[in-house]
């Protein structure tokens, strides 16, 4: 199955220990990288994350960002430490009086805001973490599932241009008697211009690496073969963007020596024809997984 880098998940739950909601933005990269927006008291899972996008993908930058609100019931509730409020108040009335003259006393809010007046009960987090990693679940899968279906359209259009490129090589191998006869008839016309100084022989002898410069036979072959992998790599259940990259430079450098030895015109707008859909392709293949 081939698939894309570039997709987008999100995944929301609310229940009774709050809101979870999962968002992933995947775009292409050569290797994985994940980028984490995690909320402060769910921290801990980072590892648990990165592990779980490590086990299902393979190639991509992901963006993966988590948003939390919790119920008051998750929150914990406020326990008010009355003992050490009462100690404050009577602390300051004794100051106040010990130092004379008109001291206003601390207000209730001033108290309140002493450290360990109020106190709040660490949550249980552990349940809501459970929720979170088995919505992350899903949310890869539904992310991996638009990987999926981007892939197989940019498997689709990597094989039209595949087939425009067979077609060109077809052109090509039909032009190439032509060229070679019309270029061994210009040959025996300027050679026939020496008459008997000519040596026995020279003329088959020009001819023959005439034909041997001229032979593109290998290069096409080299070409049909890969393309005809380039069909199987695609139909490959596993990632196959270097693959197809690597493919991609040996038809780019096949392309160019056709066009060096071309001396032909029609050749030469093949050869460039070709280079054209080879770099349309890899284009596209610069989002394969």
């Amino acid at each position: 199955m081939t698939c894309s880098m570039t997709a987008f998940a999100r995944c929301e739950q609310r229940g009774d220990l709050g809101e979870l909601i999962w968002e992933l933005r995947s775009v292409n990269h050569r290797y994985l990288e994940p980028s984490l927006r995690l909320p402060e008291e769910l921290r801990q899972v980072e590892t648990a994350v990165r592990e779980r996008l490590g086990a299902r993908l393979s190639r991509g930058k992901i963006d993966c960002g988590l948003r939390y609100r919790p119920t008051a019931a998750v929150q914990g509730q406020i326990e008010l430490n009355t003992d050490l409020a009462g100690q404050l108040a009577s602390a300051a009335d004794n100051l106040a009086r010990q130092l004379g003259g008109d001291w206003t006393r601390p207000s209730l809010m001033d108290l309140l805001q002493w450290p360990g007046v109020i106190e709040q009960q660490r949550p249980d987090l552990e349940p809501v973490i459970e929720q979170a990693l088995a919505l992350l679940d899903q949310a890869i899968d539904q992310l991996i599932a638009n990987r999926e279906r981007e892939g197989e359209r940019l498997a689709e259009l990597i094989r039209q241009r595949a087939e425009a490129l067979r077609q060109q090589v077809v052109l090509a191998r039909e032009r190439m008697p032509e060229v070679i006869d019309s270029v061994r008839k210009r040959l025996r016309e300027r050679l026939a211009e020496f008459g008997d100084q000519l040596e026995p022989g020279r003329l088959e002898q020009e001819m023959a690496i005439l034909s041997q410069r001229l032979d593109v036979d290998e290069e096409m072959d080299r070409l049909q073969s890969h393309l005809s992998e380039i069909e199987s790599v695609l139909r490959r259940r596993e990632p196959i963007g270097r693959r197809l990259d690597f493919l991609m430079q040996e038809l780019n450098r096949e392309a160019n020596t056709l066009g060096s030895k071309s001396s032909d015109l029609t050749i030469t707008q093949c050869g460039v024809e070709m280079k054209v859909l080879i770099e349309q392709m890899r284009e596209q293949i610069q989002n394969i997984e």
